[in-house]
């Protein structure tokens, strides 16, 4: 049951003053849970309770926290209905959206927890002493990655369970040893209060400390502003836009002690399709590229906002088929009136622009928070001469620019800002022919896509989500997947340090069985 309150730690509070409710797009009203906002005394009392835990959690086995996320899982599964319909009323998404995003959620917490089973993703690195080293004896020295400490989790709008409450950044934080404190996002409030209900029920059962979780109400941006500046914050995860990531990061900054905030925010996922592409797979590209455009209302951050194609016939044709085919698909409802509201005036900025025509508009009626779709076209000297134009449009719009030829194409592609992804369409050996190209996307992306569409992350070991800023605020990590873990610990080492006194990842005897790098080579065995 909702009940509009705030978790610290194992304990329900509503002292706050501050009350909002969440808005259901589809019928375009109010839901009727009041969600009272968290207090200064609720945020100090949940960081104060975080960083208690972390005293504990931190040295957890990697058994008892695959336990926990384990029971995590199961919890959110038996919430069942309750949670599928609240999805739905919050976001305006239809139920498959609602369990196939369950069903990543429930997936990631299992992903994580055979990792931390498992126990080798701690990169235990041991190099033994040599006393008899000359001119001077080499010290014994063992490294391992340790858990950063108590973290702050941001829901997003766009994904209430794969990327909020108990999302990849909760999962890889808690999988990491991290306490972490979710600042639930707004539009969302009611399935965030039902995942929390759902960690801390698997927090109890697995005897895990209290304060490992906490779940914050806010209906702006004050309780953001204060976890982030609050001292017993240790790192920060956002999936949000350009201008709420940059804020937090700024405000990180700024501490006395700053910290890491790993923030994925906007981008246009360029697409770049050759002139053989074109040619031979013209319509079929269109048809697709109208789907990836439209799908969820345009409101992934893989969104292709972005095509490129060197001017001629077949672009010419290419453009026209593509309006011929967005247009064909039903308008769908966008997440809140809010982000209706932003991707009308966002889309009419771009479209007021000198020299952009528009080529696709749906004219016909649509219900309240439907979005119309739009495709514009230009030419590549516009678009590179008007920054404006390379801005994100989030929702179901898309502009192609004609380009003159592959330098100018290439040219635009290395003054893009940073992106998730960009994508190549091309036939046959045709790629081949554009090195030049290929290490500008390279250069500009974390993901490269061939012959296919960026919508759609799939979370596995491999995965990218991420890329140079203002994709995210550190390139050198992914939201999605595994590896995403590295975000909440870091390396420490010990040194000349008794072996009883180790943790059990550096033991001599290694008890757990974990592949390790000793002396150069990795290996499983015991020194």
């Amino acid at each position: 049951m909702i009940t509009g309150n705030n978790y610290i730690g194992n304990k329900q509070s509503a002292i706050g003053e501050k009350t909002y409710k969440t808005f259901n797009p589809q019928l375009n009203l109010e839901n009727k849970p009041i969600f009272t906002e968290a207090s200064k005394e609720e945020i100090d009392e949940a960081v104060a309770l975080a960083t208690n835990a972390f005293k504990i959690f931190r040295t957890v086995s990697g058994e008892k926290k695959a336990s926990f996320l384990n029971a995590i899982a199961d919890e959110i599964l038996a919430l069942d209905d309750e949670l599928i319909q609240t999805y739905c009323s919050e976001s305006g998404l239809p139920e498959g959206r609602a369990k196939g995003e369950r069903g990543r959620t429930v997936g990631q917490l299992r992903m994580f927890a055979d990792l931390v089973l498992e126990g080798s993703w701690v990169e235990a690195t041991i190099d033994t002493a040599q006393p008899e080293r000359e001119p001077l004896p080499k010290s014994d020295i063992r490294k391992m990655l340790v858990p950063l400490g108590p973290v702050v989790v941001f829901g997003a709008s766009n994904f209430p369970l794969a990327y909020s409450t108990a999302g990849g950044d909760t999962a890889a934080a808690l999988a990491a040893g991290c306490p972490v404190i979710v600042k639930s996002h707004p539009m969302h409030s009611g399935t965030g209060e039902l995942v929390a209900s759902a960690i801390i029920k698997a927090a109890q059962k697995t005897g895990m400390p209290n304060g490992v979780f906490s779940n914050l109400n806010s209906r702006g941006i004050e309780v953001g502003s204060q976890l982030a500046k609050h001292p017993g914050v240790k790192a920060i995860g956002f999936t949000g836009s350009i201008k709420g990531g940059r804020a937090l990061y700024d405000l990180a900054a700024q501490r006395e002690e700053p910290i890491p905030v790993f923030a994925e925010m906007g981008s246009v996922n360029p697409v770049v399709i050759l002139p053989s592409a074109l040619k031979n797979r013209n319509a079929v590209l269109a048809k697709t590229y109208a789907s990836s455009i439209t799908l969820g209302t345009g409101q992934f951050c893989t969104n292709p906002g972005l095509i490129l194609g060197i001017k001629s016939d077949d672009l010419s044709s290419f453009i026209k088929n593509l309006s011929d085919e967005i247009i064909k698909i039903e308008p769908s409802c966008m997440l809140h009136p809010n982000i209706i509201g932003a991707y009308e005036k966002n889309k009419q900025n771009a479209i007021s622009q000198a020299e952009l025509q528009v080529v696709a508009d749906y004219d016909l009626d649509v219900p309240t928070n439907y979005a119309r779709q739009t495709v514009t076209t230009v030419k590549g000297k516009t678009f590179l001469e008007n920054p404006t134009l390379h801005q994100e449009v989030f929702g179901p719009y898309s502009i192609v620019v004609q380009c003159e030829n592959e330098a100018q194409l290439t040219s635009i592609i290395s003054k893009l800002e940073g992106q998730l992804t960009g994508t190549l369409i091309a036939d046959g050996n045709e790629a081949s022919q554009y090195p030049e190209l290929i290490s500008a996307l390279r250069n500009r992306v974390g993901r490269l896509i061939y012959n296919g569409v960026p919508t759609g992350v799939e979370v596995c070991a491999s995965m990218t989500h991420g890329g140079p800023y203002p994709a995210s605020t550190d390139s050198r990590f992914t939201a999605v997947g595994i590896h995403s873990i590295k975000r909440w610990v870091r390396p420490f080492s010990y040194q000349d340090w008794p072996n009883n006194l180790l943790p059990n990842e550096l033991k001599n005897e290694n008890p757990l069985g974990i592949l390790r790098n000793l002396n150069g080579k990795l290996t499983n065995q015991s020194i």
